[in-house]
């Protein structure tokens, strides 16, 4: 019987802060923060989300597999066409409360070495 290999795997037991740094992670991400903005403008399709970012379709298509399997967006299919949204209401909030709070600490996070991984 082959194994079939999957993207997602869970730790037997996480623990929840793990959990939500993981969560924030999918956050961290440029690409798919600029998608999420732009499905808070309005629900798009895939075609849509290539031309606005500039970016191959591939690696939409893969930043919108993660947004959606960690519940930021939800999808519809509509004959040959999937469509994107976002899948709560309160994920535009967590955007919006980021840049709120980015207005304010904007240099102190464009300083920051440890974040962005260039230095530990």
């Amino acid at each position: 019987m082959a194994q079939f290999l999957t993207p997602f795997r869970l730790p037997e037991a996480p623990a929840e802060t793990d959990l939500l740094a993981k969560y924030f992670r999918g956050l961290g991400d440029p690409t798919r923060v600029r998608i999420l903005q732009l499905l808070d403008e309005r629900e798009r399709s895939v075609g849509e989300l290539v031309e606005a970012l500039g970016a191959p379709q591939p690696k939409v298509s893969n930043h919108l597999a993660c947004l959606r399997w960690c519940g930021f967006v939800d999808s519809r299919r509509e004959h040959r066409t999937v469509h994107y949204r976002l899948a709560d209401e309160r994920v535009a909030g967590l955007l919006e409360l980021g840049e709120e709070l980015l207005r304010d600490n904007a240099e102190h996070v464009a300083a920051c070495r440890t974040v962005d991984g260039r230095e530990r």
